[in-house]
């Protein structure tokens, strides 16, 4: 870790993206307290992780990439357990409401070895959320996770998100990120090299591609001044939409005598701008 400077804004969804190795399980171990920092300091809903180590700690809910769950407990059990670690008296537990916002109602008496691999993710998200904390980390949180698991898992993430819960999210699922996050900051080799809303991240990719059907295929090679390409029965053409824009492009493939029949742009993706910037 280098230098690492983030603000995480109250009740957004906030997405840590980099390589494997770049640092983003160790900074948030450092955040659970399970791995000692060497300097710099860390704030946790205005707690001070060094100077409050037990209110910082009560300030936040970790779901870890490892399943760490007991095999014989039900998940009842489990969130009870869970509680009573965090000091929740019975009276204030509030077991069957998780087990109803994570899906795992049918399941809450059977033992934690019959749940399938995406039940105890959301298990996970369940004990990390026990002691109601305002900010909820997931660590990788869909990792083998099917599609059709996957989908719940982002609904039960965006309904904390909508009762108030801040979420942080490191994944390697770039589309996970895109559907999900108001904010990303993308790491690499322990420096963060951007910090930005999803849609300003998006905009400093710069280019936009133009694709064309023609009426009839061109003849090669193209015209340098129309700097396009001829691939898959297509006219592709990618530009910078702070210098130029879609009409001008259409006015030159036609000056240079070619009848479009279907017009379609592409944008660039997170996975081109994270691309570009870890290289």
């Amino acid at each position: 870790m280098k230098s690492i400077d983030i603000e995480v804004p109250i009740g957004c969804i906030f997405g840590l993206l980099g390589p494997n190795g770049a640092g983003k399980s160790t900074f948030i171990n450092i955040m659970a307290g399970t791995v000692v920092k060497t300097s710099g300091s860390i704030s946790i809903w205005g707690t001070d992780i060094d100077a409050n180590p037990r209110q910082s700690r009560a300030n936040i809910g970790i779901v870890p990439q490892e399943l760490n769950i007991d095999a014989f407990f039900t998940p009842r059990e489990t969130l009870d357990m869970m509680a009573g670690l965090f000091g929740v008296p019975k009276a204030e537990r509030h077991t069957d409401d998780i087990l109803e916002m994570v899906g795992l109602t049918e399941q809450a008496d059977f033992y934690s070895r019959r749940l399938s691999g995406g039940m105890r993710r959301r298990l996970l998200v369940g004990k990390a959320m026990v002691h109601r904390p305002p900010i909820l980390v997931l660590d990788e949180p869909t990792a083998g996770v099917d599609v059709a698991l996957r989908q719940r898992l982002w609904d039960s993430i965006k309904r904390l998100n909508q009762a108030g819960v801040t979420v942080v999210l490191t994944t390697h699922y770039l589309e996970e990120a895109e559907a999900l996050c108001d904010r990303i900051a993308i790491i690499n080799k322990g420096k963060i090299i951007a910090a930005k809303t999803k849609a300003d991240l998006l905009a400093s990719a710069g280019q936009k591609t133009l694709h064309l059907s023609l009426t009839t295929p061109p003849p090669l090679p193209l015209p340098d001044a129309l700097g396009a390409q001829w691939r898959d029965g297509r006219l592709s053409i990618s530009f910078d939409p702070a210098t130029s824009n879609a009409v001008d492009i259409l006015q030159k493939v036609r000056f240079a005598g070619f009848e479009v029949s279907d017009i379609s742009t592409a944008e660039p993706d997170l996975e081109d701008v994270f691309l570009s910037l870890t290289k």
